[in-house]
């Protein structure tokens, strides 16, 4: 008997003069959540520490990044006006960060300096555009057939390593005008990176996932523009920003073919004419606007793939 009041007995009544085991409100557990927080010294609210310390980590990343390009600045103004020799590696000719300054400076106050961008960024753009186009429908049409990738896609790993300088002769000969021949050696430069981007990241697709989208019925159409590509995406979309830095890589071999004017053409001509400063200044420029588009392709492919997220790195 005992035993079965004691069961029995209502929550909150005493058993045996001891402490009351009614549990607490609810209320009142919220309520001493946030005092027992603050008296562990935690935050109530992690995520808004994260978001006010990361634009004081995001100054600071900045801050690293400009640092190490001042220092090879640095030892670049160093080594060239010391005259220094390396062993292998000789600074007797190469023009100093600051002979280099002057020669932009003149570049600049030029009017012929936006008729040498204007060229260069039309061309790359174009070909890059094509080269996204052709290698996207490819890689996919790989990717996902078997019949593709057994007549596609040997012809095309023949044709990779070919360099950009070797396809000149060529594309001279294919095509009538010199403008299109430039083109078509950025487009050269910019479609196996993607290319195989594509293909890869249609392979890299969990095939449960495509199991799953069949078995609720969806047709190939629709479960190729709503599982297939957007799964793909985040592969085409770093393809493509290799692809559009090749695109640039290939610039100055793409503008020998001919022209008065582009970043390239100018960086050969100052070869050519030994204007060493400028042949040092075209080449920056053209890594400057390389690292601006693959930018601008990764900020656009972060927006078209809002759900993948990058991972924080460590230190």
């Amino acid at each position: 008997m005992t035993m079965i009041s004691e069961r029995s007995a209502p929550a909150g009544a005493e058993l045996g003069g001891g402490a009351a085991f009614a549990p607490a409100p609810a209320s009142a557990k919220a309520a001493s959540a946030p005092a027992s927080a603050a008296r562990r010294g935690a935050s109530p609210a992690p995520g808004g520490a994260r978001r006010e310390g990361r634009p004081r980590r995001d100054l600071r990343r900045a801050f690293l990044r400009a640092l190490s390009v001042a220092v090879c600045v640095g030892l670049w103004q160093w080594a060239s006006t010391t005259r220094a020799q390396l062993g292998v590696v000789t600074f007797l000719n190469v023009p100093a960060p600051t002979d280099v300054l002057d020669a932009a400076r003149e570049l600049f106050a030029s009017p012929k300096l936006w008729q040498h961008l204007g060229n260069s960024v039309f061309r790359v753009l174009a070909g890059f555009a094509a080269a996204g186009a052709t290698g996207v429908v490819l890689g996919l049409l790989i990717g996902r057939s078997r019949l593709a990738e057994d007549t596609l896609l040997p012809p095309l790993e023949i044709l990779r390593p070919i360099p950009g300088v070797a396809w000149l002769p060529l594309a001279i000969l294919m095509f009538p005008s010199a403008e299109l021949s430039m083109i078509f050696i950025t487009y050269m430069g910019a479609l196996f990176p993607i290319l195989i981007a594509t293909i890869h990241g249609v392979g890299a697709l969990d095939p449960r996932l495509i199991a799953s989208s069949r078995s609720l019925g969806a047709r190939p159409l629709r479960l190729f523009l709503e599982v297939v590509l957007p799964g793909a995406l985040p592969s085409i979309v770093t393809g493509m920003s290799i692809g559009m830095g090749t695109s640039w890589f290939c610039l100055v071999t793409a503008e020998m073919i001919g022209g008065q004017y582009g970043i390239g053409y100018f960086t050969w001509e100052s070869y050519n004419l030994q204007r060493y400063p400028d042949i040092v200044l075209g080449m920056l420029l053209i890594g400057l606007l390389g690292m601006l588009s693959s930018a601008l392709v990764l900020r656009v492919g972060a927006w078209l793939t809002p759900w993948q997220q990058p991972q924080e790195k460590g230190r």
